[in-house]
């Protein structure tokens, strides 16, 4: 009766703890490791979405500063302000994004320690079982007596070697409830930490939103203002128009007569040369090559200064004021500090360096037959003529009469006018 008890508790017990222990090694550590990963990738993600708005806000606070330093009340203040609002915007869109991950990680918590404690609860009944088990076992019979009563040397073997397995049962038992024990303890303090972490992130929230509200309010102020001066940019928008025509014109006749000298070339020395359409470049082997690379990074393009923002963009749209009225932009101009140096976007050839008038100093590369244009510099610091690479500094930017530093840029693919913003990598 005896080895028969004995043999089946400690095989159940056996199975029991086995179970148990798969259970809760695969499945609530996978199943919590699985939801843990992708949890911490959404916060990496996240972290890095915010860490690069932040450097954003960081760079149009200092573009503002040095805005508002010269005078009050300029496009160039309203077009920063602008973009500092909409950046805040969303930064606290991101920080609602954050609450919603760190409800989530709350509630995989929660998850985690109900399932912990369900665990221990389980553990604890069947280490008490075991416990009643021997008892019963044992009651009235001295161990050493149940070993030595066997009546074959097999037999004291076995009972030897079950009483052995039982008590290892045991300890396993015992250390798997102080393991789930501490998992419990950690997956608690991790839990208030979390509910600690989501009131910073609240109360970060309340404090971006004070800040758009006062943006805003500076925004409307700064409409105001302008609104009551409509004769003077009405003058200022004539003037921008004529200087766009300018450039195009600059650029045009430029790009014509590279065209024209480059078939006068190839018909002179019959090289072998590549071209797409009558209004572009003949193209050497090289030429082609480069051409080939520019047009494969679309949107990897460096930015032609570091820091900034595009204050007005490509196209036809309305005036920011002044109602009815439509601008139109050839290009981008990209709002940056006064003195900010410019940079080649791309490998090229410096083709040509000029000034018009309203726009000082203008660079115009060659890459292939794609060309960048370059406009509003102070300063030049390279050579018609001149290979360049990309990032080469070829100037700095120049400050109008208000103290606001814009670089125009432009990108043209023969004589074909393109948007400059689908080429510049994402900031």
């Amino acid at each position: 009766m005896l080895r028969s008890i004995s043999h089946t508790t400690i095989r159940h017990s056996q199975y029991f703890l086995k179970g148990v222990l798969v259970v809760l090694m695969v499945g609530l550590w996978t199943m919590q490791s699985s939801a843990q990963s992708q949890l911490k990738r959404s916060r990496a993600q996240l972290e890095k979405e915010k860490a690069d708005i932040q450097k954003r806000l960081r760079e149009y606070d200092t573009i503002l500063k040095k805005t508002t330093a010269e005078k009050r009340n300029t496009l160039g203040e309203l077009k920063a302000v602008t973009q500092k609002l909409e950046t805040r915007i969303t930064y606290i869109n991101t920080l609602n994004r954050e609450v919603l991950l760190i409800n989530r990680e709350i509630n995989a918590t929660e998850k985690s320690i109900t399932s912990l404690e369900n665990d221990l609860e389980n553990l604890k009944e069947e280490y008490s079982n075991m416990i009643y088990t021997s008892y019963k076992l044992h009651q009235g019979v001295n161990v050493i007596t149940f070993i030595f009563s066997a009546k074959t040397f097999k037999q004291f073997y076995m009972r030897l070697r079950y009483l052995r397995q039982y008590s290892e049962a045991r300890k396993k038992q015992v250390d798997q409830m102080n393991k789930v024990n501490e998992e419990l303890a950690y997956q608690q303090i991790a839990l208030q930490d979390k509910k600690k972490e989501k009131e910073m992130v609240l109360a970060q929230e309340q404090t971006e939103k004070t800040q758009l509200d006062r943006l805003k309010n500076e925004q409307e102020g700064i409409v105001n203002n302008l609104t009551q001066k409509e004769q003077e940019l009405k003058k200022e928008i004539a003037a921008a128009r004529k200087q766009q025509e300018d450039l195009n014109r600059l650029i045009k006749s430029v790009i014509a007569e590279e065209i024209r000298l480059a078939e006068a070339n190839a018909k002179e020395k019959d090289s072998r040369t590549t071209t797409t359409s009558a209004s572009r470049i003949p193209l050497t082997p090289e030429g082609a090559a480069i051409s080939t690379s520019f047009a494969g990074n679309k949107g990897k393009i460096p930015w032609p200064v570091e820091s900034g923002f595009i204050s007005k963009r490509y196209g036809t749209f309305p005036h920011p004021t002044l109602k009815g009225i439509m601008e139109t932009n050839d290009g981008i101009d990209i709002q940056t500090n006064n003195g900010e140096t410019v940079r080649s976007v791309f490998d090229g050839v410096v083709t040509k360096i000029t000034t018009v008038p309203g726009m000082g100093g203008t660079i115009i590369i060659r890459h292939g037959d794609f060309y960048t244009m370059y406009s509003r510099l102070k300063t030049v610091a390279v050579k018609s003529g001149q290979e360049i690479t990309a990032k080469t500094i070829i100037g700095t930017v120049n400050a109008d009469k208000d103290g606001i530093s814009e670089l125009h840029f432009q990108t043209w693919k023969g004589l074909e006018v393109m948007d400059p913003s689908i080429w510049l990598s994402r900031k």
